[in-house]
């Protein structure tokens, strides 16, 4: 359960109450930003395919195959373990199995269960995002600026936030 706000620096410094600060415009632009970044991110994922040539899926549909891996699950667990900004995850599974990057079966135990997993071609193009992953991973401290210990300490408030927005729905707060 959401422990209310924390109020720390970046830097792990004193609190700062609420009532100092006019938090409004900090939430508005921290959303903005996420959904930025998060568009940025696929839209390098979109550069890198178009690069190798890589015209039978879309970003999103390419950071859906990376998130299955190696895994066999269900749409269910896909959409739990990732965020497809703006995307109809049940669609793109179904333009993934028509383009023959994922196979689907009924699962044995459980009929109405639907299980997915990467077909030689899906593995392919979650290898070119891996790829990526890597090679961001590679620059991203030197390049971009973001040394581990503030990448960190991002995910910490990221989590804080999603939580707070999670809580907020569940709890209705």
């Amino acid at each position: 359960m959401y422990a209310g706000p924390s109020h720390e620096t970046a830097s792990g410094g004193g609190y700062r109450p609420a009532r100092d600060v006019d938090v409004k415009p900090l939430i508005l632009d921290a959303v903005m930003l996420v959904e930025r970044v998060h568009r940025r991110f696929l839209e390098a994922v979109k550069d890198e395919l178009d690069r190798l040539g890589c015209s039978t899926v879309n970003a999103v549909q390419a950071v859906l195959l990376f998130n299955i891996g190696d895994s066999d699950l269900t749409a269910g667990d896909l959409k739990a373990r990732g965020f497809y900004l703006g995307s109809n995850v049940s669609y793109n599974i179904k333009q993934l199995v028509a383009g023959g990057h994922l196979v689907q079966e009924r699962c044995r135990d459980d009929r109405r269960a639907v299980r997915i997993r990467l077909t030689e071609t899906g593995r392919r193009v979650a290898d070119i995002v891996g790829r990526l992953y890597d090679k961001s991973a590679g620059t991203i401290v030197e390049a971009g600026g973001l040394p581990p210990e503030d990448l960190r300490h991002l995910s910490v408030y990221l989590q804080r936030l999603d939580r707070y927005w999670d809580d907020r729905i569940r709890f209705r707060l």
